[in-house]
């Protein structure tokens, strides 16, 4: 089977319940105009996977996996968060728990405020980098999983900025732009998010 052969089947299952995710990617799959009907996998009354892999690409193919073994199409999931270097690359795999509870934002973007409050230096910014890893599986024992990875690479504000956006977005500065991803459109977001990134790999990827 060609690495590809998945577009003849006509679904491409998205393994993720992230209302922000799932948005994110619709516009993203529509920008692509992909040959394909793509269905978030709670449409299929499929639940979250345990997400027990020390990697975003190890998590990313449990869920692409769980989500084909259920559904018994293949699969694309995605395993992204924040890491900061002076954290040790914390929060990272855990970004979306980071606080305790699954998906509280207000709650993981005040802790990782917390952790960094003592090690800023006046003048210094700190960095941080988004990371997104996409997997693509043609089935759920796959032994080729398709990876595909971004990384977008900015500081971590002091303070939340913006109300657009999801996750830990509004703490995310670009100083180039002089704007928090909370501060852009999500047309402006996807071109060069880290999310973007992946999904333009995988654009590029079909087209071989």
């Amino acid at each position: 089977m060609s690495a590809n052969a998945w577009l003849s089947q006509g679904t491409l299952v998205l393994a993720s319940n992230n209302k922000g995710k799932i948005a994110e990617f619709e516009k993203l799959f529509a920008e692509l105009q992909l040959p394909v009907n793509v269905v978030p996998q709670g449409q299929l009354n499929i639940e979250d996977a345990v997400e027990d892999g020390l990697s975003f690409i190890e998590n990313a193919i449990i869920k692409a996996r769980h989500a084909s073994r259920i559904s018994g199409k293949p699969a694309i999931a995605d395993d992204s968060g924040i890491c900061v270097p002076v954290l040790d690359g914390a929060p990272g795999i855990y970004s979306a728990r980071f606080a305790g509870e699954h998906g509280d934002d207000a709650a993981n973007n005040q802790k990782l405020l917390d952790k960094l409050k003592p090690l800023r230096k006046d003048g210094e910014t700190i960095e941080g980098m988004f990371v997104c890893v996409l997997a693509l599986v043609q089935h759920a024992e796959d032994p080729l999983p398709q990876i595909f990875q971004g990384i977008w690479k900015g500081e971590v504000l002091e303070a939340a900025r913006g109300e657009n956006g999801f996750g830990y977005d509004p703490l995310f500065w670009l100083p180039q732009l002089g704007l928090s991803s909370a501060e852009m459109s999500k047309e402006e977001k996807n071109k060069i998010s880290h999310r973007g990134q992946a999904m333009q790999l995988f654009k590029h990827s079909l087209e071989k």
